[in-house]
Protein backbone atom coordinates (compact mmCIF):
# COMPACT_ATOMS: atom_id res chain seq x y z
CA UNK A 1 0.00 0.00 0.00
CA UNK A 2 0.64 3.64 -0.58
CA UNK A 3 1.88 5.58 2.27
CA UNK A 4 0.90 8.64 1.34
CA UNK A 5 -2.51 7.55 0.36
CA UNK A 6 -4.08 8.15 3.49
CA UNK A 7 -2.32 11.44 3.94
CA UNK A 8 -3.77 12.77 0.67
CA UNK A 9 -7.68 11.54 1.44
CA UNK A 10 -7.03 13.31 5.16
CA UNK A 11 -5.85 16.41 3.19
CA UNK A 12 -9.02 16.02 0.97
CA UNK A 13 -11.27 16.26 3.54
CA UNK A 14 -9.68 19.15 4.84
CA UNK A 15 -10.05 21.00 1.37
CA UNK A 16 -13.58 20.09 1.14
CA UNK A 17 -14.60 21.00 5.10
CA UNK A 18 -13.12 24.27 4.15
CA UNK A 19 -14.83 24.67 0.66
CA UNK A 20 -18.23 24.48 2.31
CA UNK A 21 -20.37 27.53 3.34
CA UNK A 22 -18.78 28.31 6.88
CA UNK A 23 -21.23 30.77 9.31
CA UNK A 24 -20.44 31.45 13.05
CA UNK A 25 -22.63 28.90 14.33
CA UNK A 26 -21.22 26.02 12.44
CA UNK A 27 -17.28 27.86 12.79
CA UNK A 28 -16.70 25.86 16.12
CA UNK A 29 -17.68 22.81 14.99
CA UNK A 30 -15.67 23.29 11.77
CA UNK A 31 -12.40 24.93 13.82
CA UNK A 32 -12.46 21.35 15.89
CA UNK A 33 -12.76 19.06 13.01
CA UNK A 34 -10.43 20.72 11.37
CA UNK A 35 -7.88 20.39 14.52
CA UNK A 36 -8.43 16.58 14.60
CA UNK A 37 -8.10 16.33 10.75
CA UNK A 38 -4.56 17.98 10.74
CA UNK A 39 -3.20 16.07 14.25
CA UNK A 40 -4.73 12.62 12.26
CA UNK A 41 -2.59 13.49 9.64
CA UNK A 42 0.17 14.64 11.43
CA UNK A 43 0.23 10.92 12.73
CA UNK A 44 0.82 9.51 9.47
CA UNK A 45 3.08 12.40 8.07
CA UNK A 46 5.43 11.30 10.77
CA UNK A 47 5.69 7.75 9.56
CA UNK A 48 6.37 8.88 6.23
CA UNK A 49 10.03 8.18 5.81
CA UNK A 50 12.79 7.92 2.91
CA UNK A 51 13.15 6.60 0.61
CA UNK A 52 10.03 7.31 -1.40
CA UNK A 53 8.73 5.39 -4.08
CA UNK A 54 7.71 7.50 -7.39
CA UNK A 55 4.00 7.14 -6.88
CA UNK A 56 4.16 8.64 -3.55
CA UNK A 57 6.64 11.55 -4.91
CA UNK A 58 3.90 12.07 -7.05
CA UNK A 59 0.81 12.60 -4.51
CA UNK A 60 4.04 14.40 -2.48
CA UNK A 61 3.84 16.89 -5.46
CA UNK A 62 -0.20 16.85 -5.38
CA UNK A 63 -0.42 17.63 -1.61
CA UNK A 64 1.82 20.42 -1.59
CA UNK A 65 -0.18 22.46 -4.02
CA UNK A 66 -3.57 21.30 -2.03
CA UNK A 67 -2.10 22.07 1.23
CA UNK A 68 -1.21 25.52 -0.48
CA UNK A 69 -5.02 26.14 -1.15
CA UNK A 70 -5.48 24.69 2.20
CA UNK A 71 -3.23 27.38 3.90
CA UNK A 72 -5.07 30.74 2.12
CA UNK A 73 -8.48 29.39 3.02
CA UNK A 74 -7.35 28.93 7.01
CA UNK A 75 -5.94 32.16 6.57
CA UNK A 76 -9.42 33.37 5.55
CA UNK A 77 -11.02 31.97 8.61
CA UNK A 78 -9.45 32.66 10.99
CA UNK A 79 -9.61 36.38 9.81
CA UNK A 80 -12.73 36.42 9.85
CA UNK A 81 -12.65 35.04 13.54
CA UNK A 82 -10.15 37.28 14.88
CA UNK A 83 -12.60 40.31 12.76
CA UNK A 84 -16.05 39.19 15.08
CA UNK A 85 -13.30 39.00 17.89
CA UNK A 86 -12.61 42.56 17.31
CA UNK A 87 -16.23 43.31 17.07
CA UNK A 88 -17.31 41.73 20.17
CA UNK A 89 -14.70 43.24 22.13
CA UNK A 90 -15.43 46.56 20.41
CA UNK A 91 -19.00 46.13 21.28
CA UNK A 92 -18.76 45.07 24.77
CA UNK A 93 -16.84 48.42 25.39
CA UNK A 94 -19.42 50.47 23.83
CA UNK A 95 -22.09 48.71 26.10
CA UNK A 96 -19.93 49.48 29.26
CA UNK A 97 -19.64 52.78 28.17
CA UNK A 98 -23.39 53.40 27.82
CA UNK A 99 -24.36 51.77 31.04
CA UNK A 100 -21.85 53.91 33.21
CA UNK A 101 -20.77 57.20 30.90
CA UNK A 102 -19.02 59.18 33.88
CA UNK A 103 -16.79 55.51 34.92
CA UNK A 104 -13.46 57.08 32.99
CA UNK A 105 -14.03 61.02 33.42
CA UNK A 106 -10.76 62.30 35.45
CA UNK A 107 -12.30 65.85 36.11
CA UNK A 108 -11.22 68.01 39.59
CA UNK A 109 -13.89 70.95 39.90
CA UNK A 110 -14.85 72.50 42.75
CA UNK A 111 -10.78 72.73 43.45
CA UNK A 112 -9.62 75.99 43.52
CA UNK A 113 -5.28 76.44 44.03
CA UNK A 114 -3.42 79.43 44.89
CA UNK A 115 0.03 79.79 44.28
CA UNK A 116 0.51 82.90 45.73
CA UNK A 117 1.94 82.66 49.76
Amino acid sequence: MNRAEPIYEITMKIKTLLEQDITAKSRESVIEELNNLILNRGVYMEKLKPPYLEEEKKIGKELLLINNEIQKKMQILFAELKLEMRQVKKQKKSNQSYTNPYKHVQTIDGMFMDSKK
